[in-house]
Formats: C-alpha cells, structure tokens, sequence
C-alpha cells in the first residue's frame, strides 16, 4: 500500500474508505469476495485506487429511483432500454475483477436492441456483449473527491454521457450535471441529455419526486411519460414559433 486508509462520509451519508495500492496489488485482491464485507468495492489499477463503500438508504433509493426513471424513459423515447445490474466497467486490458462501478448503467435504443438479440442467442453471446459494448449512459447519484477522473475513464471505456447527482442528506434538492463524453476529449457539459433526447437537468430534478411517489410500476412509468410528453410539446411549440417567426421575418 503506497499510503494509509482514509474514511470519509459522503454527502448522501454513504460511508467510503479510499485505500491506494500499486496495480499488481489491486490485481491480486480483485481475487477476494469483498460482496460479504461491503456492498460497493471498486478496484481501479490505472489510478491505484480501492474504494469500499457502505451506502447510505438515500443513497440506495436514489439508485433504485434512476433505475425506473431512465429505463422508462429509454422505452419511451427511443423503444429499448436496458439498465445494467451491478455494473463494473473495465478497459479491455484491465484484469478481470476491476474497474469504474457506476452507481447506475444502461443500453438505450440501439445498444438496448443489440443486448436482447445477444440475450435471445444465449448466456455466452450475451456475457460476450456486456464485455465488449459499453453502456450509453452511466449515472452517479453521490459524487465525492475519490470520483475524479471517473468522467475520462468512462469515456475511455465508450460511454456516451454521464449524470452526476449533486445533493445532501437530510435536503430533498437534488441538481443535475449531464456530460458528454468522447474519447480523447474532455467531459462536455450539456444542456439537454443527448441519449434521452433533450431530457434536461430540470426534468430529471422534477422526475425523481415522481417516480418516488410512484408505488407501483405503472404509475412510475405514467410519471415519466408525462415529463417527456411535456418535454416533446415544449419542443414543437419552440420549432413552430420559430418557423412563424422567419414566414413574418420574409
């Protein structure tokens, strides 16, 4: 180990040590079932870390919540989507058992598509797609200072876009970053998702208390379609007052 622990607490109360370790050291503990200490391990040998998380309930639901809202909302917009249990992403040189694990990872539309195909070939067609697509989008629901870096190793990786969530425990404001991510280049900021077709920070905002109210499927899913359905009018309403606007221009 090239320094001691640190422990620290998150801003949604989750509980995180940071160890740091060469990579051959990261390598040869990805070996060990850490499942049965902690429910969150992220073992990445190209920045030396070791991250073992103890998740906070707020931080759980939050989780839960993004799992419903994206997924329904890929099915609304594109017609497939796919969330991704437990995701560890990992450079195809990295050794097994390593990795970025995003608190949140899903196929949306064409990607989603290819994951059912390979599903409905077999378990090894699938296994062999999950290894080499990565997902479209990841979401992380508590950011602290150990995430640096995580943006540019997901875009190494061919994540299209990340949501990072800013908020604190014991407020229910919760603000939401999206970033474009490209190999080669630095995280983009964007104003409007380009996965979920101009999904914005606000409608995310606005989305989470729904689909939290939601008790059973349906109406979580009724709660999304009704921000994208407002989203989609917003839209036709700005294209037509635009055309309007250059026929009087002419």
């Amino acid at each position: 180990m090239k320094r001691p622990a640190t422990v620290h607490t998150g801003p949604l109360g989750s509980t995180f040590h940071i160890l740091r370790a060469d990579p051959d050291t990261i390598t040869a503990l990805a070996a060990v079932d850490w499942s049965r200490c902690f429910r969150r391990v992220c073992l990445d040998p190209v920045r030396g870390l070791i991250t073992l998380m103890a998740p906070s309930h707020r931080h759980e639901d939050l989780t839960s919540i993004f799992d419903d809202l994206v997924e329904a909302a890929g099915i609304i917009i594109t017609g497939a989507a796919r969330k991704l249990r437990t995701p560890r992403l990992r450079g195809q040189d990295e050794p097994p058992g390593t990795g970025v694990e995003p608190d949140c990872a899903f196929y949306v539309g064409e990607r989603a598509e290819g994951y059912y195909e390979a599903q409905a070939e077999g378990e090894d067609t699938l296994d062999a797609y999950l290894e080499h697509t990565p997902p479209d989008l990841v979401v992380e629901v508590e950011i602290t200072h150990a995430d640096t870096g995580n943006a540019e190793r997901y875009a190494e990786m061919g994540v299209r876009e990340l949501w990072r969530l800013h908020g604190r425990k014991g407020r229910q404001e919760l603000r939401a970053e999206l970033l474009a991510l490209r190999t080669g280049h630095p995280p983009e900021r964007l104003d409007a998702s380009d996965v979920l077709e101009g999904f914005t920070p606000e409608d995310i905002s606005e989305a989470v208390g729904e689909v939290w109210a939601g008790r059973i499927p349906t109406e979580r899913m009724q709660a999304v379609e009704r921000i994208v359905q407002r989203r989609r009018d917003s839209s036709v309403r700005v294209r037509e007052q635009a055309a309007t606007y250059s026929a009087d221009s002419a």
